[in-house]
This record gives C-alpha cells, structure tokens and sequence, in this order.
C-alpha cells in the first residue's frame, strides 16, 4: 500500500479506536499485520507511537473548560468542601501513579504481551464479557436517576468521587497495560462502574486519566525507541528523518488528532443514552476472531 494512504489508514484505526473501550492497541497491532507494516523497521514503530500522541491531544482540547475550572477551583474544589488529597486533579494523579509504578516495574513483560495475539483475543474477549455484565447490571439504576432509594450509583458526576474510587480504578488500569487488548478505557469504565459511578461519571474519569497515563507512556516510549544506542533494533534517529518520512508521519498524526476529537465527542453523546453493551458485544465477536487468527498463525 502506498505511504500516504497507510499514513491515513493507521491514523483513522487509532483515532478511531483510542477512547473507545475496544482497544486501540489491538487493532493498531491486526491492521499493522494486515496491511504488511513493516515493524521490524524503526521508523513505523516510531509511527505508531506518534500517532497515539495525536490522539491524547484531542482530549486537553476537548476538555479545555472542565481542566479551567478544576485548576481555578484547587485544592478547595467548586463547592469549598474538598482538600489537596480529594480535589479531582489530586485524585486524577493518585489514580496515575497508581497504575504507573506496577506498569514500569513489568515493562519486559508488556513488550513481550504486545506481540501475542494469543493474548489480545483472550483479552478482548473477557473483557467483552465483564463489560456486558457489568453496564446490563447498572442500567435499570441509570435510567431511574440520581436518589434513586436503594441504587447502587453514588457519584453522577466525576468531580465528586472519592479516593478509594481513584486507587481502585488506578489498580484495575495496570490489567490494560499488562494485557494487551483489555483496553485502558474498558479497565477504568467498568472499575469506575463497579465501585458506584454512573456511565457518565466514569467515562469522563476515564478520559482525565488516560491525559497523564497515556502521555507519559508514549513520551516514554518515543525517547526511548529514538535514543537507543546507533545499532539497536529500535534506533529512529531523526537525523534519519526524509522530507517525505516528516510527511508521512504528519498525516498520521493530524488524522489521529481529527478522529479521536470526533470520537470523543459521539462517545460522550452515545454513552449517556445507549450504555456500553454494543461494545461489549463488539469486543466479543472480535476476540473469537482474533484467537481464530491467532491459531491459524501458529498452525
């Protein structure tokens, strides 16, 4: 395929894929095979990780007034009634390092999980099946409202959670890391879910912390494929950079910047209404078809 349109391609998988709870990196990994990416070669796993930084932009942006409002609000919060240990920013970072400490300490293995599709099928699929179980049970107590006598739901908004609701869900963030294919958004949603927020309430939590998470993750990654040592199998360099690489490499991340923008937006939109069961559903077919994938592989 020629350059540009693999650019294009591999920037709409990722933008699309990024925020939603299916998995962005398993579907940037099946695309990249289908498509005979070559990732041996440093340049397009630079890429990939480049185009991820296209899409994490988005959210700043999307979010712009929300992150106003809690810096001029810190650490008292909106309502005066919080403290620097429970202020949404304070807890957005409590849930990061969380998550970032255990991922760092098992990064060997993560690299070695991300090239097996054993595992992203596997992933895809339980968490498909947590996913279902876990939105089917909250949706009758998310279309009777907040005050509802007897729900389950507590916190209808992501500025009133509460520290044990930001380590649980840092702690269930590490599963995506560790398991390809579990989805970063997926792990947080239903975490949230589990420990008594609405949809709305943990999705929105799950974008605040995908921002640091995902960020320093990818920064991490680019300087460390960009510096390896001249002769590594990772060395980029970008004095190895052409005119048409620049090109290549813009397209895929503005693409990226674009989609994830849009799909934010329609997610935020959808959610509130319609719930995540269709994702589940979707994560389900998916990973039967990647295990199946996977198997002929190996045959």
């Amino acid at each position: 395929m020629n350059d540009y349109w693999l650019a294009l391609v591999l920037g709409i998988v990722e933008g699309l894929t990024e925020f939603l709870p299916v998995s962005s990196t398993a579907h940037l990994r099946i695309a990249e095979r289908l498509l005979d990416v070559p990732l041996g070669d440093g340049y397009w796993k630079m890429f990939s990780i480049v185009i991820q930084l296209g899409a994490i932009l988005c959210l700043p942006i999307y979010f712009w007034r929300h992150i106003a409002n809690l810096l001029s609000t810190f650490p008292r919060g909106e309502h005066r009634d919080r403290t620097i240990f429970t202020h949404p920013l304070s807890l957005t970072t409590l849930a990061f390092v969380v998550t970032a400490i255990p991922s760092f300490l098992l990064t060997k293995i993560i690299g070695k999980n991300l090239e097996n599709f054993y595992i992203f099928g596997t992933s895809l699929l339980i968490g498909g099946v947590i996913m279902w179980a876990v939105d089917r049970m909250r949706a009758p107590w998310e279309l009777a409202g907040p005050k509802t006598p007897g729900s389950p739901i507590h916190t209808w908004k992501m500025d009133d959670m509460g520290s044990a609701q930001a380590l649980w869900i840092g702690a269930c963030q590490i599963l995506s890391a560790v398991f390809p294919g579990t989805s970063r958004s997926m792990s947080t949603i239903a975490a949230g879910q589990i420990m008594g927020m609405s949809r709305a309430s943990a999705l929105e939590f799950s974008f605040f912390l995908s921002i640091p998470t995902m960020a320093v993750a990818t920064l991490y990654t680019l300087l460390k494929s960009m510096f390896t040592p001249e002769g590594g199998t990772n060395s980029i360099g970008v004095a190895q950079m052409t005119p048409h690489a620049w090109t290549i490499l813009g397209i895929g991340f503005v693409v990226s910047f674009v989609v994830a923008y849009g799909s934010v937006a329609w997610f935020m939109a959808w959610v509130r209404e319609r719930g995540f069961v269709p994702f589940a559903i979707y994560r389900i077919l998916l990973g039967i078809a990647v295990l199946v994938f996977a198997g002929r592989l190996a045959g």
